[in-house]
């Protein structure tokens, strides 16, 4: 029998973030490698696992995730996406608890495009008076 897998995917800033939820023990990989090696800071760590603790899930799940693009706190924000939309997909009980936290909606910030003229997008070349 095939085990049950819920599938989302999660976007931040320039990150995609592909989820694969299953019933586990907790165990939580990223690009194959163990959620604090691959991003190597706690607070990170700690974004990815919100879902978890706002729903009370933590240890309930596998997850195995691919993520690509952006930097590593896009990226974080992206599985963090994922994550709670592969939730609300295997208990629409949940939803109404990550809605409400925000993990549901996504983040519209994107980087400001650079403007001609200008040395970024709002930054101006130094001013030389001679």
């Amino acid at each position: 029998m095939a085990q049950l897998k819920y599938m989302a995917t999660g976007r931040r800033k320039c990150s995609v973030a592909r989820v694969r939820l299953s019933p586990g023990t907790g165990i939580i990989k990223v690009n194959d490698k163990d959620v604090l090696e691959y991003f190597g800071r706690r607070t990170l760590e700690l974004v990815v696992n919100a879902p978890f603790a706002v729903t009370n899930t933590v240890g309930k799940y596998d997850v195995d995730v691919d993520v690509q693009g952006g930097g590593v706190s896009g990226q974080a924000g992206a599985v963090r996406h994922g994550i709670a939309r592969a939730l609300a997909e295997a208990d629409p009980d949940l939803r109404s608890v990550l809605k409400r936290a925000g993990f549901l909606t996504r983040d519209p910030r994107m980087k400001e495009r650079r403007k001609y003229g200008l040395k970024k997008a709002r930054k101006a070349p130094q001013f030389s008076k001679r």
